[in-house]
């Protein structure tokens, strides 16, 4: 048999045939008649979201947050969604980390939802506010212990020099969360991204997919269809 390791032609012919094997949305989506949407975005991101999560989609409140860094190149991660309410599409992290450097030089993001259960994506594009400290701390200390032990291990993004240095400083996190609950992170912000564009993408077996965006237009919006 060929060692792949050895054999990159071999590897990158495997990983090819493997990729082309693929196959997106087998299963049977829902139909989205934009006709019938709200004049505002919220309300159909909330149903959405309600749709996904009855419809059994593996973690529907995580999110992809796209931001630029100082050379101008974008950068993006996986993280959770807080809340989306009128203000806009809440999360949260240190203001030290990458992300929170990127987002005090240009705040500005975007965020983008997908859903394969239902062959769905939501992508929502705006400025982006800082929270107030009282609601980071509140934020804060809404999460799980291991989310308070991870918020205190802190150092974001920052070189790791050993795996075993991370498991002290995680051991020694786990046990202030644990015996001072409402311990503070002082560096944890929650931010809020205002939308000024939010598209919602529905999928469909024959590609005819329906792309419905909403623009800010004053106080109002205004809809529109897209070619997919």
């Amino acid at each position: 048999m060929t060692d792949m390791a050895s054999d990159p032609h071999s590897a990158q012919q495997a990983f090819r045939e493997l990729l082309h094997t693929q196959r997106v949305w087998d299963v049977d989506l829902p139909a989205f008649d934009p006709a019938t949407a709200p004049s505002a975005p919220l309300p159909l991101f909330h149903a959405w979201f309600a749709q996904a999560v009855a419809a059994g989609q593996t973690e529907p409140h995580t999110m992809t947050l796209a931001t630029v860094d100082a050379e101008g190149h974008p950068d993006l991660r996986t993280l959770m969604l807080h809340d989306a309410d009128e203000r806009g599409w809440h999360f949260a992290t240190h203001r030290t980390s990458a992300k929170g450097r990127q987002l005090a030089a240009r705040p500005y993001a975007a965020l983008g939802f997908y859903w394969p259960v239902q062959g769905r994506q939501v992508r929502v594009r705006g400025p982006v506010t800082a929270c107030t400290p009282a609601e980071s701390r509140a934020d804060l200390h809404a999460r799980s212990t291991g989310a308070l032990a991870s918020a205190l291990v802190g150092r974001q993004s920052e070189v790791l020099d050993t795996p075993q240095e991370l498991n002290r400083a995680s051991d020694a996190a786990w046990e202030r969360a644990q015996a001072e609950p409402d311990a503070d992170v002082a560096s944890w912000t929650r931010y809020v991204a205002e939308p000024r564009e939010v598209e919602f993408f529905q999928g469909d077996a024959k590609r005819r997919h329906v792309r419905l965006r909403y623009r800010r237009d004053g106080a109002g919006w205004t809809r529109e269809l897209l070619w997919p």
